[in-house]
């Protein structure tokens, strides 16, 4: 069938062309919109007990947006400076949709004023009624005439401006990182394929691909949530991807047209091509969407979106390398340079590329390089004992963002005003005897140093605030933050009762994802090893690999923790490390690093079954006499291991120009200003390496070799 797709791809190659430049156009013009209709998700799934407890306030008692400022750098309490300000913080207060302004000068909130009086903090509230764009409109306004106050210093932040702040980083952070890969990747191709058109058609199908997935996503976003970090996902995946594909493609294509006979038409060549590349394509299009269709298993309202982006950018890699690579090979194949030989990045088969000798040096040796690479894995695992995942909230942003600096400030200069307490809303009367006992019994649980009574909700419930004693590290989300919100959900209050507030958020959401991910990882192992079992007819090969990818990953993760919680290299890396993950990461990591490293597998392990198939039929054939003491090698082992070799040796230099490739692309990423972002850069850059080098490069040859034709068992089959 694909056959028959390369060859009408031939025939048809103007006008799927044209149909690929139209789709271009329409998703570099219509898909921007996606930059508009993306919105951040809510962090919580409805169900969590936080979330419940926070839908009962909102209906109740609703808060508006908050826009927070700190003013510093003179006496606040200056003669002239009280005058100015006052003037500004009325003005403030009659901006549109403004219901609160507290501040030292109109309101008197000396709660707000930092010892020495050098500096203060002025908190608005906007009207909780009103809709989102005209709060954000009404933010706006606030947040320029908070500027007019004559102080040396004004930071102006708080929770919209974080999430807009958020928004135009993601977006700068992934132009960016696009348009330093597409320029990198562009020059090291034309290097190593030998000329501008064979290093550009890759990068153009890569374009095209994000294009088309733009576009699509912009399609969904119309009815669905899209995150912002979907546009991530999409450049990240699409590119890498798509430039993958078209390598294979590319690679088959050379090997194809350097075997056929002269009087060989290109459309029968494009044929062959597609019969195997494409069918690898196919496969593993198949085995990255499993992956990350695994974060769907999840519920979650932040990875769901995410996963629908993924799905998003691995359909268009797939499409653009089924159909735009083969006629772009179409069109430009007479200047695409033969394979050159013998070189270690060339994409072309070579016994002297990269994968080629590590796979000699793995089957001399396959019980040392097996047992010292296992060795070296758990030990890039061990820090994974240390995890700790967070929020990130505004850590996550540039250094030198407001949002993050305002928060930052008030950390340091006004801890009262950032000691976040665990909120408890009881089902009892303001007055009534079962909320008294409820008191009392919070202020006896350990870790707690003070319970308040707020004013009385509308609804006979009543809300308690439970200030925690202060953590050791200064934490308010820290293991005794988080340890104080399951005591209290635990404790026997005497009445029905919620227990709500950011560090119980973060309790939820990591409770929901480790119920969750272990049954996503093992949908997503199973289905992935049910794929690769179809493509190469075995039962050990797809187990082996999935034992291995995940020792990969649980390294991945370990370098992971070891740079972003524990700071190495944040300095070369040009982040502030604030000793945790982001509680999505490593899910992220998983599904996205699993993926790949199940697509650089599927590259070479199609062509070692090639190899094993060819070397049995050949050994099946009626012996001839041997002649001149040359003898033929029917030895099932000795098939294996060459078969091994020759797989490698044809499919390896592919896989190691296509991780090179990938890796600029993830490198992009990495020089990005988001930490969240960077944690995936950094993240899958090393997943990369270390699958290209360390798994396939030595652990699968060394497995292969000790098995033998056992790696081609199959019940009922002898392989």
């Amino acid at each position: 069938m694909l056959e028959t797709v390369g060859r009408r791809l031939h025939r048809w190659r103007r006008w799927v062309l044209a149909t690929w430049a139209v789709a271009v156009v329409l998703g570099a013009v219509l898909g921007g919109s996606v930059f508009d209709l993306a919105e951040a998700p809510d962090p919580l799934r409805r169900d969590a007990e936080s979330a419940q407890l926070q839908q009962r306030l909102d209906s109740v008692d609703p808060e508006g947006e908050l826009v927070v400022a700190v003013l510093s750098g003179t006496d606040i309490y200056a003669v002239d400076l009280i005058d100015e300000a006052s003037r500004v913080l009325h003005d403030v207060a009659e901006v549109p949709d403004v219901v609160e302004v507290r501040d030292p000068w109109t309101t008197g909130a000396q709660d707000l004023v930092a010892p020495g009086q050098t500096s203060t903090v002025v908190t608005v509230e906007i009207d909780p009624t009103v809709d989102d764009d005209r709060a954000l409109a009404a933010v706006g306004r606030v947040d320029a005439a908070l500027r007019r106050v004559p102080m040396p210093e004004v930071l102006v932040g708080g929770p919209a401006l974080a999430e807009e702040a958020f928004a135009d980083q993601a977006v700068q952070d992934a132009a960016r990182g696009e348009g330093v890969a597409i320029v990198v990747l562009l020059a090291v191709l034309t290097l190593v394929l030998g000329g501008l058109v064979a290093g550009a058609l890759p990068v153009i199908t890569a374009l095209g691909s994000v294009c088309l997935a733009l576009l699509s996503l912009s399609g969904l976003a119309r009815v669905t949530p899209v995150s912002d970090y979907s546009v991530n996902v999409v450049t990240l995946l699409g590119l890498g991807l798509a430039v993958d594909y078209s390598l294979l493609v590319l690679g088959r294509f050379r090997e194809e047209r350097a075997a056929a006979s002269g009087r060989t038409q290109l459309g029968e060549v494009l044929g062959r091509t597609l019969a195997t590349s494409g069918r690898t394509v196919l496969v593993s299009g198949l085995t990255v969407a499993t992956a990350l269709a695994g974060l769907l298993l999840l519920a979650d309202p932040v990875l769901s979106p995410m996963a629908i982006g993924g799905l998003v950018a691995v359909l268009g890699a797939t499409v653009a390398g089924l159909t735009l690579t083969p006629v772009l090979i179409s069109v430009g194949h007479a200047r695409i340079p033969p394979p050159a030989k013998d070189r270690l990045l060339g994409g072309t088969p070579s016994a002297h590329a990269l994968l080629p000798r590590l796979a000699r040096v793995a089957q001399r040796r396959p019980w040392p390089v097996l047992a010292g690479c296992i060795a070296l894995l758990l030990l890039l695992s061990a820090p994974l004992l240390s995890l700790d995942l967070r929020n990130s909230d505004t850590r996550s942003l540039p250094r030198d963002s407001e949002p993050r600096l305002v928060q930052a400030t008030i950390e340091r200069d006004f801890p009262d005003l950032i000691a976040t307490p665990v909120t408890v809303l009881v089902d009892a009367a303001f007055d009534s005897a079962q909320t008294a006992e409820a008191m009392a019994r919070l202020a006896a649980l350990p870790g707690v140093a003070d319970v308040l009574l707020l004013d009385p909700l509308p609804d006979d419930t009543t809300r308690l605030v439970v200030e925690p004693e202060p953590d050791a590290a200064g934490d308010y989300d820290g293991p005794q933050a988080q340890d104080l919100v399951r005591r209290v959900r635990a404790a026997p209050l005497g009445a029905e009762a919620l227990v709500g507030g950011p560090t119980a958020e973060l309790v939820d959401t990591r409770d929901a994802l480790g119920d969750r991910a272990p049954v996503a990882i093992l949908v997503v192992a199973l289905l992935t090893a049910v794929l690769l079992g179809r493509l190469t007819r075995s039962v050990v090969v797809p187990l082996k690999a999935v034992a291995m990818n995940l020792l990969s990953l649980a390294a991945t993760l370990g370098v992971v923790v070891a740079v972003f919680q524990w700071g190495w290299g944040s300095s070369l890396l040009r982040f502030d490390s604030w000793g945790a993950l982001d509680v999505t990461t490593p899910l992220l990591l998983f599904m996205f690093a699993f993926g790949l490293s199940m697509d650089y597998h599927v590259f070479l392990v199609s062509r070692i079954r090639e190899s094993w198939d060819e070397a049995r039929a050949e050994a099946a054939r009626p012996r001839r006499r041997a002649s001149r003491g040359k003898a033929r090698d029917d030895d099932p082992r000795a098939l294996s291991d060459r078969a091994v070799l020759d797989g490698i040796t044809a499919s390896g230099p592919v896989v190691s120009l296509a991780a090179v490739a990938i890796t600029i692309v993830f490198l992009g990423f990495v020089a990005g200003e988001l930490t969240a972002v960077k944690e995936i850069g950094v993240g899958m850059t090393v997943a990369v390496l270390l699958d290209v080098t360390i798994v396939r490069g030595l652990m699968l040859p060394a497995a292969m070799t000790l098995l033998g034709r056992w790696n081609w068992w199959l019940p009922g089959r002898s392989g």
